[in-house]
């Protein structure tokens, strides 16, 4: 038997990034902020915990391999038929799902860049070939130079709306002209992770948009403003035919129940959860309009977070930010995307960054 050569592995892993997490704030000294990651920074809901609780005496058995419960939930919740609705672990899975469900080898995956790091690593597992469009000055989609780059290899398009990491938007009429020019058998996905944020009312809801385009698919998710990350679930909605192949490509059982249940008492909890976004709406306009006054040019954002396009000094910003127990996530030579947390942690940050403001 020769053991000279290990398993054979897909050459298209080969220089693939591995997915980066936001950095965990520091234990065992002074109070640190974890801003690296887009959390909620509140607990759990009124009645999640308990669903939770109750659903955990049940973890010896599987779950609800079809999301029953949950499905019916937000089929109801957004007037759309169940028919229409696939579940997964966090949008991401979803949005990986989709991958599989369209492209492979020789097929192009357009999105914008930056924009979700997840895009090139699923695309790249897929065997796709990414085609990248990076953002106009603003830091926005620039959807004329996507639909420019659309071929006869195209099967999927991502648009980040709000995009992630900069925050902003893609308004209703210019994705409106965008979606025209896309040919019918190419599958354009809304991914709206921050869509409860959103207080632009030029901004669409996808799930309008979805209605009468069967090639647009819609993805949600309960890990941020519904504050259940640890828990991962998240959703598309999507015509028949896509919401069809996205179960079928779905890891078995991959939505534990404890997940299902907690996403269903939060969405029956929305009258708090909206107090609480409404809080970090509050505060993002806070933090914002904080650094543009130090002298930041910072893009106009609607998610729970901001961006800073730092260049070389990313690495040394973060750093400072991290000195001072602020925790936030760079994107190296490129920028640093900030969370909205608790005031104390925005505070914090908001002090850091006037002190850097001087270095500039």
């Amino acid at each position: 038997m020769s053991v000279e050569k290990g398993p054979r592995l897909r050459g298209v892993l080969d220089g693939i990034p591995t997915y980066k997490p936001g950095k965990p704030a520091a234990t065992g000294g002074p109070v640190a902020y974890k801003l690296s990651s887009n959390e909620n920074p509140y607990p759990p809901l009124p009645g999640v915990l308990e669903s939770v609780t109750g659903a955990a005496a049940a973890f010896n058995r599987y779950p609800d391999m079809a999301c029953t419960g949950l499905t019916n939930e937000l089929a109801e919740r957004f007037g759309v038929p169940a028919s229409h609705i696939a579940t997964g672990t966090g949008s991401v899975g979803v949005a990986q799902s989709l991958l599989q469900s369209t492209a492979g080898p020789g097929d192009e995956v357009i999105y914008a860049w930056r924009s979700f790091e997840a895009y090139p690593i699923i695309t790249r597992i897929s065997g796709a070939t990414a085609v990248q469009v990076p953002l106009t000055a603003g830091e926005v989609h620039d959807l004329d130079a996507m639909a420019g780059a659309i071929t006869e290899r195209t099967r999927l398009i991502f648009v980040c709306n709000p995009n992630n990491p900069t925050g902003t938007v893609v308004r209703r009429a210019e994705l409106e002209r965008f979606l025209d020019r896309v040919p019918g058998d190419v599958l354009v996905v809304l991914d709206e992770a921050y869509r409860e944020f959103i207080r632009d009312p030029e901004v669409p809801d996808g799930v309008e948009i979805y209605r009468d385009r069967p090639n647009v698919c819609v993805l949600r998710t309960f890990s941020k403003a519904y504050g259940l990350a640890g828990l991962r679930v998240g959703f598309a909605i999507a015509h028949e035919p896509v919401a069809a192949a996205l179960r079928k490509t779905a890891v078995p059982f991959g939505v534990s129940q404890i997940a299902q249940d907690a996403a269903v008492a939060s969405l029956r909890a929305e009258d708090a959860l909206m107090e609480r976004v409404e809080a970090l709406v509050g505060e993002r306009a806070r933090v914002y309009e904080g650094l543009v006054a130090q002298g930041w040019t910072v893009p106009p954002t609607q998610a729970n977070f901001v961006w800073l396009r730092l260049g070389e000094r990313t690495a040394d910003f973060a750093a400072a930010c991290e000195a001072a127990g602020v925790v936030v996530r760079p994107f190296a030579g490129e920028g640093a995307r900030v969370t909205v947390g608790e005031a104390e942690a925005n505070d914090r940050f908001l002090t850091v960054a006037q002190e850097f403001r001087k270095e500039l």
